[in-house]
């Protein structure tokens, strides 16, 4: 089973070094492809794995073929390598906004499509991927997406019509994590705290919070609940954000991206 990567970015580096650790895959059985000599012969001496500078090549070559590219240069891959892709080879595709119909129409032939999103977490290999699938695509096939998407964290199967959403809560989401640590890390160092432990400290109450959720499964309100105590000190900071319309700000943050991936 050889795995074709056109595009040998930060989540194709994060794809294979998780199949590899996980041992899905050997790493002769991995080929990818990449702009630059530069970026080809980095990939090479990683991970061991075959790399050549052309997408043709390995589109050729590759049973399952990952394209790993951002949304305004596929048009221009899937032309260079429409005609080495056969209706035996599973396309899977990382872009955002390019629908299943899309990418059936820039190929324009009936192929095995699976379209996902990852995110950025994935590079520490706690991703959380939505998957979905045409239907060229076998239930055992869809079985070996999952499991290849879940190299990088976690992953579920979701209907197209959710991916907008998909890319909203889970890949554009993390930016708005990242904001909200540093801001946090900002008022520690204000009242005091130095700037390195600040970041620890908030990136560990989000990570820990995170995981209690995940763990516990309970709703997050009364996960919230149980840190506000009566007349305590946490309840007086969750009223200064709800004044200020976090939720409300989180959610038109949220739809904003879904907004602009439809335009893609």
């Amino acid at each position: 089973m050889k795995i074709g990567f056109i595009g040998l970015g930060n989540m194709a580096k994060a794809m294979i070094g998780g199949m590899l650790q996980k041992e899905i895959v050997a790493q002769c059985d991995i080929i990818g492809s990449a702009k630059t000599r530069e970026t080809l012969e980095n990939i090479h001496n990683r991970y061991g794995i075959e790399t050549c500078d052309s997408n043709a090549a390995v589109a050729g070559e590759a049973k399952i073929l990952i394209l790993a590219v951002k949304p305004q240069f596929i048009q221009g891959v899937i032309e260079e390598i429409r005609d080495m892709v056969s209706q035996d080879t599973l396309v899977i595709s990382i872009a955002a906004g390019k629908t299943m119909a899309w990418l059936g129409q820039a190929f324009g032939k009936e192929i095995k499509l699976v379209r996902c999103m990852p995110n950025t977490p994935a590079l520490v290999g706690e991703g959380c991927t939505g998957i979905c699938v045409n239907s060229h695509v076998s239930q055992e096939e869809t079985a070996l997406s999952l499991k290849l998407m879940e190299s990088l964290g976690r992953a579920s199967l979701v209907p197209e019509s959710l991916m907008d959403a998909v890319g909203a809560v889970s890949g554009s989401s993390p930016a708005f994590v990242f904001m909200f640590i540093e801001a946090m890390a900002d008022a520690a160092v204000a009242a005091g705290m130095p700037r390195a432990q600040a970041y620890e400290f908030a990136a560990q109450a989000v990570y820990g919070s995170a995981k209690l959720v995940m763990e516990s499964g309970k709703h997050p309100g009364e996960l919230k609940d149980m840190v506000c105590s009566p007349g305590g000190t946490t309840i007086q900071g969750v009223r200064v954000l709800e004044e200020r319309g976090m939720r409300g700000a989180v959610m038109d943050a949220l739809q904003a991206v879904v907004e602009q991936t439809r335009k893609l």
